[in-house]
């Protein structure tokens, strides 16, 4: 970096920076950069959804807890739940893999029948990409493609004052996973310790998670949910994004926010349910407003996942937390940001 430039603070800084800048151009364009996908116009009542994610060795995945069938399936469930957060249905897939010299060809059979097998089971074809050898550490960047009916579209920015916040799932269940596996790698051998219920789930959710594709259709075609973001870096981290698109704030309950049962063997260093909740990141789940109207029709499960209402938009530009002795506190995003994890 040249003497005297600063570094962007966050990701949602340079986000702001790049959305002033790349300005839309055409009608074609309905939404782009700052969701969790673009969406494209293409004639006709369906719209395209573009997104892309990155997987990076050392970041996003670790050849020591991942194997490489659950980086590939990882690597797609990315950009499938971006899609899933605009009510959208997958469709295609591109991926480019930037392959380490010291990953062998076994490896590389790993990651695309892990990523292959996600694929099949959501209809996505595998249609292109790019690959090349590298010095460094492996890198993968899937581009995911999806259509959604032009009225159906879910967008971070349509949240208002009065609605009803709600989320899928257990919230850091994934960061509770990835806990259990760094405590299996630091033993002798690598070896787990078998049996208990919330590792064998929190290990499921953290190395193969469940994109919400067919949650994020109910919500868009039913005309349920105003606002939508998947939590991929932590809900305190996603929410502020909601809100910020929206210009409104949020006030959430600690204890409606679903989180599960730590692990009994306190070696595991899991102290606080509330904090992985709020932060863990990688959950995947979705992250969704209600009108007040409408919320008495949101099911406490779909599909046999919980939804769980958590709290309130409000149109003060802040995010509080009421904790259990009911004090309101500020609620701080912490959840997972590149530059942030960079310093």
């Amino acid at each position: 970096m040249p003497k005297g430039s600063k570094s962007f603070a966050s990701e949602p800084e340079l986000v702001a920076w790049l959305k002033q800048r790349a300005r839309l151009h055409g009608r074609d364009v309905s939404a782009g950069i700052g969701d969790d996908a673009a969406v494209l116009r293409l004639g006709g009542a369906h719209r395209l959804l573009a997104t892309t994610d990155l997987s990076i060795e050392g970041v996003h995945f670790s050849a020591q807890f991942h194997p490489p069938h659950s980086v590939g399936y990882r690597a797609l469930a990315r950009a499938l739940s971006d899609i899933a957060a605009m009510g959208g249905t997958p469709r295609f897939a591109l991926v480019s893999l930037a392959l380490s010299r010291n990953q062998g060809r076994s490896w590389v059979k790993g990651f695309y029948r892990g990523f292959m097998a996600l694929a099949r089971r959501f209809g996505v074809s595998l249609i292109g990409g790019d690959t090349a050898i590298v010095s460094g550490a492996t890198t993968v960047d899937v581009v995911g493609l999806g259509a959604v009916k032009a009225p159906d579209v879910l967008l971070r920015s349509g949240a208002k004052p009065g609605d009803q916040i709600f989320v899928s799932g257990e919230l850091g269940l994934s960061a509770t996973g990835l806990a259990a596996l760094k405590h299996a790698a630091g033993r002798e051998g690598g070896r787990g310790e078998p049996g208990e219920r919330v590792i064998r789930r929190a290990l499921r959710a953290h190395l193969y998670p469940e994109p919400r594709c067919a949650l994020g259709r109910f919500l868009a075609e039913r005309r349920l949910a105003s606002a939508a973001i998947d939590l991929s870096d932590g809900l305190s981290s996603d929410l502020h994004r909601l809100c910020h698109s929206s210009g409104v704030g949020a006030t959430l309950l600690a204890e409606r926010i679903p989180a599960p049962a730590p692990p009994s063997a306190r070696k595991f260093k899991i102290t606080d349910r509330l904090d992985l909740a709020l932060n863990g990141g990688e959950d995947y789940e979705l992250l969704f407003t209600v009108p007040a109207g409408k919320a008495d029709k949101i099911p406490r499960h779909f599909k046999n996942v919980p939804l769980s209402w958590i709290g309130e938009i409000g149109s003060k530009r802040s995010l509080r937390l009421i904790n259990a002795d009911g004090k309101e506190l500020p609620l701080i995003p912490k959840g997972f940001d590149h530059f942030r994890t960079a310093r």
